[in-house]
């Protein structure tokens, strides 16, 4: 494997073995032994667990940035077509997983926020950074009358945020995608009903 090559396979089984385990029953030995790499190469990409857990972090965040980006920029459809359009696209994901994993993000909030800072406020910023996205889409979409002017759409962004992070736990839970059916029908056919 080339440095890249290694390293981005580090990182896509380690994002692999966080969702499925979490951060702390994830060992280094073990992503090493499924990359096949050996341990000195691991601290030559990586200073230690955390830098790796939180590198696994940016890449997940630059994937998921393009897809959601993908969607909430697209305008051949008006914005709540794209943002439900961004929904349905993830609940099929997650559908096509067996409704196991969920949200990388929300896994290792759940796990992680109360132990380790550094996780907190960079996850912190990823969430806010995300609320943005829907604020700028829920804006365009009180432009064109498509919901009321009166919303405030930082509750909103906060709302589909917040209540989509918990569904994609209860999804985990019940093993079902009825959490994320019943997220998008009172989303869009309550909350943001025109």
């Amino acid at each position: 494997m080339g440095k890249d090559t290694t390293k981005i396979a580090l990182l896509k089984t380690g994002a692999r073995f966080l969702k499925e385990k979490g951060y702390n029953h994830t060992g280094i030995q073990e992503v090493l032994q499924a990359t096949g790499v050996p341990k000195g190469s691991f601290y030559y990409y990586f200073k230690s667990k955390e830098d790796f857990g939180l590198e696994i972090i940016e890449n997940d965040v630059c994937e998921h940035n393009r897809v959601l980006d993908h969607y909430l920029k697209d305008e051949t459809f008006s914005p709540l077509t794209r943002l439900r359009r961004y929904f349905e696209a993830k609940y099929e994901e997650f559908s096509s997983l067996q409704c196991r994993e969920g949200c990388l993000l929300g896994n290792l909030g759940q796990e992680l926020a109360d132990q380790n800072e550094r996780f907190r406020l960079r996850l912190e910023e990823i969430f806010a950074q995300w609320r943005d996205r829907y604020i700028d889409c829920l804006q365009q979409a009180q432009a064109v009358g498509e919901i009321s002017s009166d919303l405030d759409v930082g509750v909103l962004a906060d709302f589909c945020l917040n209540s989509w992070e918990g569904a994609l736990q209860q999804m985990k839970v019940t093993k079902s995608p009825v959490p994320l059916q019943t997220f998008m029908s009172v989303m869009f056919d309550v909350v943001l009903k025109p």
